[in-house]
């Protein structure tokens, strides 16, 4: 029989840094005291390693481990650079092709088999209801809750299919707030009814198709329960998950170091609480001060009889029934990851779910343009005087194809932008300026920039890499395309858009206007 510190320490699931599990995680793996491995982009070099990672974890490990990563695809994916990347959420909603959304989850779940990875943190069932959402925007389907829940359950059969147990979140919902809750406690206001009947839904149809997991934020819902969040809430997790919607498969919380969680509950509080509501597995994905902490409160709240051990066990049961669904018996071989049928199929899903919002005079483009420019605006912090050796990745797939185009990345956090010399010479002298944002709607000094592009421009055409919404936001551009995300694939298919072939035919999945 397990004794109650090994129940206990199957129920957390931790993260580390490095390219290699350190010596505390090894000796928890073989004291039974952690039940689940969170991977990180820091964690990852290249597939040899990342499989070499989880082998070494997995042999450490007293009982069968977990291993979870964020890999949504699209703008959140911990896994790129030798992998295969495809377009997230909302691309696949535009194609509207549930099919092709099965077959690109199968995709990434089989990439993740073969490096020993079998649980992962997708689909989003988040409805878009906010176009000032920070943490949501392209990573959700759309709006429409019917559409959202077609492709939520294509991608958990894709997910399961390829042998990795899928994530629905975030329960109830994380579409309808203005607060990324890594920063600070999101909190829900509006009637009940509303939720229920779009909320609710992709959640609920999640469950139909037999997700193995459900994962709670950490978002307050008043009409719910307005003292707790929900990754702590009764209210929420036992009543309105699995007594009013019958879930029966495993609950998860989205990470415990979030600061909507830090700043109200210190880390072994946080996780009881989160237990006593009916919580599996409480993520804790970074600090090991917090790890020691949530894993001793939790055992000291057993122990003294705040948490009954009942509770424990029910968690433990559901715990292991992932396991044994998803132990990765025959994993596929390593050569698989990033093969040329999954490139060829993320190209084919990048390009069905770009969308042509405005179809003017200036495509194709190609010799005959004239003079080209291109103003790509950075995802990340670079100096606005960034040469050619630092473009970004779309101006390089544009150089591609048109290798007398003249491209710019620029930040626009940076004052000095604005001003730009080199900025400047570039539209005023070109036909045709090509503007590549990335949620303009969300920065008004990239918004006000971007406007400016386009304004002074002979001809613009602009490209809204991530959320859709900048096509909204921005005026007077002659040709108009929406890629919802930026990854490498989605990319490309603007590119190979612009430059005449294929004519997108995907559809907005939200309202711009």
């Amino acid at each position: 029989m397990m004794p109650l510190e090994e129940k206990v320490g199957q129920m957390m699931m931790v993260g580390f840094t490095g390219t290699s599990p350190p010596a505390h995680i090894l000796d928890w793996l073989a004291r039974g005291r952690v039940g689940g491995i969170y991977l990180f982009a820091h964690n990852i070099e290249n597939p040899a390693q990342v499989k070499q990672l989880v082998e070494e974890c997995r042999s450490a490990a007293k009982h069968p481990i977990l291993f979870g990563i964020d890999q949504e695809g699209g703008i959140v994916a911990r896994l790129r650079a030798g992998f295969s990347e495809s377009p997230g959420a909302m691309a696949l909603g535009a194609s509207g092709d549930p099919q092709l959304a099965e077959d690109v989850a199968f995709m990434l779940g089989t990439e993740l088999a073969a490096l020993g990875i079998n649980w992962i943190f997708a689909p989003v069932a988040d409805i878009a209801h906010q176009p000032a959402n920070p943490s949501v925007g392209a990573r959700s389907v759309g709006s429409d809750p019917r559409l959202v829940s077609q492709m939520v359950a294509a991608q958990i059969r894709g997910y399961q299919r390829a042998g990795v147990a899928a994530t629905v979140k975030h329960f109830p919902g994380l579409g309808n707030t203005i607060i990324d809750t890594h920063d600070d406690l999101a909190t829900v206001s509006g009637p009940l009814d509303y939720f229920y009947e779009k909320d609710i839904p992709p959640f609920r149809d999640a469950m139909r198709a037999d997700v193995a997991c459900v994962m709670l934020t950490h978002v307050q819902y008043d009409a719910l329960d307005a003292k707790l969040p929900a990754t702590l809430s009764p209210r929420i997790v036992t009543d309105l998950l699995r007594g009013e919607l019958g879930y029966t498969g495993a609950v998860c919380t989205d990470c415990m170091e979030m600061k909507a969680m830090t700043r109200g509950f210190g880390a072994g509080e946080s996780a009881v609480l989160a237990v006593q509501a009916g919580v599996d597995m409480p993520l804790f994905s970074h600090t090991r001060r917090r790890q020691e902490a949530a894993y001793d409160a939790v055992l000291a709240a057993v122990r003294s009889g705040r948490i009954p051990p009942a509770r424990i066990d029910e968690s433990l049961a559901r715990i292991n029934e992932i396991k044994r669904r998803f132990r990765l018996a025959s994993p596929p071989a390593l050569e698989v990851v990033d093969c040329d049928a999954h490139r060829a199929l993320a190209k084919r899903a990048a390009r069905a779910g770009t969308v042509l919002v405005e179809r003017g005079t200036a495509l194709p483009l190609g010799a005959d343009s004239g003079r080209v420019a291109c103003i790509e605006f950075a995802a990340r912090r670079i100096s606005d005087a960034v040469g050619a050796s630092s473009r970004g990745r779309f101006s390089t797939l544009l150089l591609d194809r048109l290798p007398r185009a003249q491209c710019h990345t620029i930040d626009p956090r940076l004052p000095q932008v604005a001003a730009s010399p080199r900025r400047r010479q570039l539209t005023s002298g070109a036909d045709t300026v090509v503007l590549l944002t990335r949620n303009a709607h969300l920065q008004p000094a990239q918004l006000r920039l971007a406007q400016r592009v386009i304004d002074r421009s002979a001809r613009a055409i602009l490209v809204c890499a991530r959320n859709p919404y900048d096509a909204g936001a921005l005026r007077g551009a002659d040709t108009v395309i929406c890629t919802n995300g930026d990854s490498e694939p989605s990319l490309a298919a603007a590119v190979d858009a612009l430059c005449g072939d294929y004519v997108p035919t995907g559809q907005l999945t939200v309202d711009i206007t």
